[in-house]
């Protein structure tokens, strides 16, 4: 989730976040006849409320700090109603291209239902999605180093995709995820979002591997999930909260926790 339906997109380019980011593989020689999971080489993950979630900056509360700034006024209490509605209507009006307007436009939407008018609304909600990139508004989940790192000593490469504009290679320096990921790729960069199967295709390019012996793991039923299955790859859907996804589609591997994804992959 994706990204688009718990709040407002965000993010802050730096100069470094214009290309896809590659690090250069290291060495993992480990025996493999050690660990069970050499059926999967690579697994790619989806960033927000995958790996981490957002804090009090993009709560109710949050976002009445943003409105005053600007000189408006908001009904906290009509927060959740108001993002229900803005991603609803993102679902129905977004393509497969990323465009910043498209989610200024969601952050406006939002604002709107809570009550905001007036000539603030647009930088309002352009100064939400700019700080939606700043990672010390996010939180790493307690269970992502420990897989990562289970994963990396599996010998298992690992990769990022993710539909933002946040630099991904900050993101990883941030929560010193760094040791553990060989590329990342986000759909600003690229220019297409997930599910659209290009950005998949060009994420296996760049950790050289193949969909057949791919896994990704999201929170999104549609961008993660049908998108991965698009081009071949295993898709792991991650449920934190009961939302129920998993039976919009037959078949779909589902975890609460990432600490269960290697019990998965070993299954695969």
């Amino acid at each position: 989730m994706s990204e688009l339906d718990r709040g407002v997109w965000l993010a802050r380019r730096d100069e470094g976040c214009r290309r896809e980011t590659v690090v250069p593989a290291r060495d993992r020689s480990t025996n493999h006849e050690d660990t069970p999971l050499v059926s999967t080489t690579a697994v790619f993950f989806d960033v927000d409320f995958t790996l981490i979630y957002p804090g009090p900056t993009f709560d109710g509360g949050g976002y009445r700090q943003f409105a005053e700034r600007h000189g408006l006024t908001v009904d906290t209490a009509a927060f959740s109603a108001a993002v229900a509605s803005a991603s609803a209507e993102l679902d129905r009006a977004q393509d497969d291209i990323y465009r910043p307007e498209q989610f200024i436009r969601y952050a406006c939407h939002v604002l709107e239902q809570m009550g905001a008018a007036g000539p603030g609304l647009d930088p309002c909600a352009r100064e939400i999605y700019d700080e939606w990139a700043a990672c010390q508004h996010f939180s790493l989940y307690d269970d992502v180093q420990v897989t990562l790192e289970q994963l990396y000593e599996a010998g298992i490469r690992i990769g990022l995709i993710s539909n933002t504009h946040r630099c991904l290679a900050s993101f990883q320096s941030h929560f010193e995820l760094e040791p553990y990921i060989t590329a990342a790729l986000s759909s600003s960069d690229h220019g297409y979002m997930k599910p659209h199967p290009s950005i998949f295709e060009a994420a296996l390019k760049l950790l050289d591997a193949t969909s057949t012996e791919s896994v990704m793991v999201g929170d999104s039923l549609n961008d993660d999930i049908r998108g991965a299955r698009q081009v071949g790859m295993t898709g792991v859907l991650i449920e934190r909260s009961a939302t129920h996804e998993s039976k919009a589609l037959d078949g779909v591997r589902v975890i609460q926790t990432l600490t269960q994804l290697p019990d998965v992959l070993r299954g695969l």
